[in-house]
């Protein structure tokens, strides 16, 4: 690199630099004197060639140092004239060409900062906005939004911090800052406080980093779009019948997860095609939590235990128009006891028997896709005859079908269909309500520029409301926008 100082940088002895420092006063100088006549005594055509030939030699070995590949200096070509030689140039100051050391690693230099936030309107169109005491009103455990005078709300506003501590050692952390509190106004709820989501650190016990264990408050691995992310889900919320198990989707622990190169390379192909993936969780997972919620004190010395499969079948052996598909099949199954809480306060005294198994499908859009998922299992839920705590049976699910656009005036687009179905109770609220949902949405997802998503929706929905002190079932017609941003 020729500097626009006056002297060459200094090099230590023994630095690697991958520069050649060059004076510009002396090169300038000692071209000069080669193509100029000397002032003393004339030069015949002889003697400038040979002192162009030897400018051209030294430039020739400043381009092989700077390569590495510095050769020999040539000698000079013999000179045919008797004439006494011109006086000799200057010599050109080239620094020894060795090669940059690498960048020390920073550890900032391992860590990624990623998120996305979503803002949503959703309307009552028709239906029970409102109800009187005692009766229920249309209400969805999922989104506050939906009610009687609400407006524009975030329902997430996501940051995660992630990254590699190690060669085989990394960490997650994504907290929410659209967490809403209640009791802070004589029962006045509050919105945009701030809520750790996931927090974890995850060890690979082989190089190729397939088997991995994952400690602190993480997925639990229930329920396949349980495990998907908010930001890659089609459906504005999940499935009442499928998130009943485990409510918002978290929970402190340690599970072990395990993706063989056949899953992994399916899964990298549908990501590369622009699928929604539940992200890679493994295709096999299993591990023990606390068992009491997100962001919950444990109760009791019983910890929940979880197992998941899940396997990606290539259909391109059936010919036709099963070429490039993908049906993902699996199960998984929880054993825990609950100690829901209770409207007197704290948590009950009582443990009771929270066990599931439940089962997926998924034949991913190429370019129509069809998705279902069912559980059945028995869990805590008020008894209005016993007017307490019970365990009960319960089951639900839902059954979607998508299809995806790769191309359109408004970009790539994604219309679903949806209905999901659940009778059971709603562990996560005060005195394990039972819940009744029967709902039929339509939806369909625009993407006109790469970070931004914008979901238009109508639901049909049946539903009754997560509150024991609230009988029958609300009917109601709702639409549904948001606007996601991910950065």
């Amino acid at each position: 690199m020729i500097r626009a100082g006056g002297a060459a940088d200094a090099v230590p002895p023994g630095a690697t630099t991958g520069r050649i420092l060059i004076n510009p006063t002396l090169l300038f100088a000692g071209i000069g004197a080669m193509l100029l006549p000397a002032p003393a005594m004339g030069q015949t055509v002889q003697e400038l060639q040979r002192q162009i030939d030897e400018l051209k030699a030294t430039i020739a070995e400043m381009k092989a140092a700077q390569a590495g590949l510095a050769p020999a200096a040539s000698p000079p070509p013999p000179v045919t004239s008797a004439a006494p030689p011109a006086p000799a140039a200057p010599p050109v100051q080239v620094a020894a060409a060795l090669a940059t050391p690498p960048r020390t690693e920073r550890w900032y230099d391992r860590i990624k900062v990623r998120g996305y936030t979503q803002l949503r309107l959703n309307e009552i169109i028709s239906g029970d906005r409102t109800a009187p005491d005692g009766v229920a009103r249309l209400r969805s455990v999922h989104d506050s939004g939906i009610g009687d005078d609400t407006g524009f709300t975030f329902r997430r506003i996501r940051l995660v911090l992630q990254g590699d501590v190690g060669d085989r050692i990394s960490f997650y952390l994504q907290p929410d800052f659209a967490t809403a509190v209640s009791s802070q106004s004589v029962g006045e709820r509050r919105e945009g406080f701030l809520q750790l989501r996931d927090a974890y650190v995850d060890a690979f016990l082989d190089p190729d980093k397939r088997f991995r264990l994952r400690f602190g408050q993480s997925k639990v691995p229930f329920g396949w779009e349980n495990m998907q992310s908010s930001s890659n889900r089609l459906t504005l919320d999940r499935s009442d019948g499928i998130n009943s198990g485990v409510p918002s989707e978290r929970d402190i622990g340690v599970v072990a997860y395990y993706t063989p190169d056949a899953v992994d390379r399916v899964w990298q192909r549908l990501a590369n095609d622009g699928q929604k993936l539940f992200g890679n969780y493994g295709a096999f997972g299993a591990g023990v939590y606390n068992g009491q919620g997100v962001n919950r004190e444990e109760a009791n010395d019983n910890v929940m235990v979880v197992a998941m499969a899940t396997w990606p079948f290539e259909l391109d052996a059936l010919g036709g128009g099963f070429a490039g598909q993908v049906l993902e099949v699996g199960g998984a199954a929880f054993r825990n006891r609950v100690q829901p809480e209770v409207r007197s306060g704290g948590v009950s005294d009582t443990l009771f028997r929270d066990e599931r198994i439940g089962v997926h499908a998924i034949l991913y859009p190429q370019p129509i896709g069809f998705q279902a998922e069912w559980n059945w299992g028995r869990g805590p839920e008020w008894d209005r005859d016993l007017r307490g705590i019970t365990t009960k049976s319960l089951n639900g699910g839902y059954v979607q079908t998508m299809a995806r656009v790769g191309a359109s005036p408004v970009g790539p687009l994604m219309p679903y269909a949806r209905w999901q179905y659940y009778r059971g109770g709603w562990k996560a609220a005060v005195n394990a309500p039972r819940l009744e949902t029967n709902e039929f949405e339509l939806g369909i997802e625009f993407q006109p520029v790469e970070p931004l998503e914008l979901t238009i929706a109508y639901a049909r929905m049946q539903r009754s409301e997560a509150d024991e002190r609230r009988s029958g079932r609300a009917e109601g017609d709702v639409f549904r926008t948001q606007l996601q941003l991910s950065y």
